[in-house]
């Protein structure tokens, strides 16, 4: 009974890991109950009408009240609605050719073609759904067929979609667990007085830390790319080069975030804690389970603040859709942003630790 006091008092003092006891069945809790939701609706689309009649118009409508879409983008053809898609600014495509009535008329043809992101399994499966509000119009007595098109990849093939994500997964796991634990167990060898009587710099120090580990990570992209490739035949689209840009800078991001914590933990056991209950969330909310579509505003905005949910969009658009690392500039200087401030925390923590 002395000893389980004694742990009870230790478990008192340690107001991290209390803290980990309760907020991890909670935000779990949370994050399943309210923020995973497979009902996927509000889908940014784009819509090229090239008939431009009242019918025409009327169907675009019907779809857009099906919820499943969000009409953002308007185009002019297919290959401008194709370009939207490769680029990630749309994720469904709504084609209606000049023929439009011709076609619907007939029922020989479809009338109206979807373009869907298959980068993002979810989404082939809600576009599904925009079949039926053609199909229950009340303002059609013969609704137009509907053609669906799943683009890069058709095949619905799981590993084509999962192994880029996974990427994403080795490497947060990986990078902000082996630089987590770097000052702390600095500290528990009794190394970290030593590192201080050094002429060293404190950002010296922390650039240090981390530049071993980013070709530890590259390597590890290296791996996942070749087996994935040699395993599943995972279609690489865009250029190596964008890939290993786009990987680079998330390796960078989650070795800042390690630091980060490492200059938060006490010990060791506190700095795995904390990377593992980063880790839940990083999996659920980037869009790599369940569809980011489908999550409530709060859990998206928390989502923008994760480098998982950019790296997600970044290697399934560099991968999957043949993307630039131009035409997705936006998400990669997120993840510079990230390195910036997450940096400048670890630097500005330890200092202050050190006085």
């Amino acid at each position: 009974m002395a000893v389980v006091r004694k742990e009870f008092r230790q478990l008192r003092r340690d107001r991290l890991t209390f803290g980990m006891i309760v907020g991890i069945p909670v935000i779990q809790l949370l994050l399943f109950g309210y923020a995973i939701n497979f009902d996927v609706r509000h889908l940014p689309a784009g819509v090229a009408d090239l008939s431009s009649t009242s019918a025409s118009r009327q169907m675009v409508m019907d779809l857009g009240m099906s919820q499943v879409i969000d009409l953002v983008q308007s185009a002019g053809s297919a290959a401008e609605l194709e370009d939207l898609l490769r680029r990630g600014e749309i994720t469904v495509g709504v084609f209606i050719p000049p023929d439009f009535e011709q076609r619907r008329d007939q029922r020989q043809r479809a009338a109206v073609q979807i373009l869907a992101d298959g980068s993002d399994p979810v989404v082939q499966s809600a576009v599904a759904l925009l079949g039926q509000p053609a199909r229950t119009s009340p303002y059609e007595d013969r609704p137009p067929l509907v053609e669906i098109r799943n683009y890069y990849n058709p095949e619905r093939r799981s590993p084509v979609n999962t192994v880029p994500g996974l990427i994403g997964i080795i490497l947060t796991l990986t990078m902000t667990l082996f630089t987590a634990v770097a000052i702390v167990r600095e500290k528990e060898r009794g190394n970290l007085e030593l590192l201080i009587t050094t002429p060293i710099r404190t950002h010296e120090l922390m650039l240090a830390k981390i530049l071993p580990y980013v070709l530890i990570g590259l390597i590890q992209v290296s791996l996942v790319l070749f087996l994935g490739r040699w395993l599943f035949e995972l279609p690489i689209r865009g250029s190596l080069a964008d890939v290993y840009a786009v990987c680079l800078a998330f390796v960078v991001a989650n070795l800042a975030l390690g630091l980060m914590i490492s200059t938060i933990a006490s010990n060791q056991f506190q700095a795995m804690q904390m990377t593992f209950f980063i880790l839940l969330p990083s999996i659920l909310l980037s869009g790599f389970m369940f569809p980011f579509a489908g999550m409530p505003v709060l859990a998206q905005w928390i989502a923008e603040f994760l480098p998982m949910t950019h790296f997600m969009r970044l290697i399934r658009g560099v991968v999957l859709r043949g993307a630039t690392v131009g035409e997705m500039i936006g998400e990669l200087a997120v993840l510079g942003i990230f390195i910036v401030v997450a940096m400048s925390f670890a630097t500005l923590r330890f200092r202050k630790r050190l006085d």
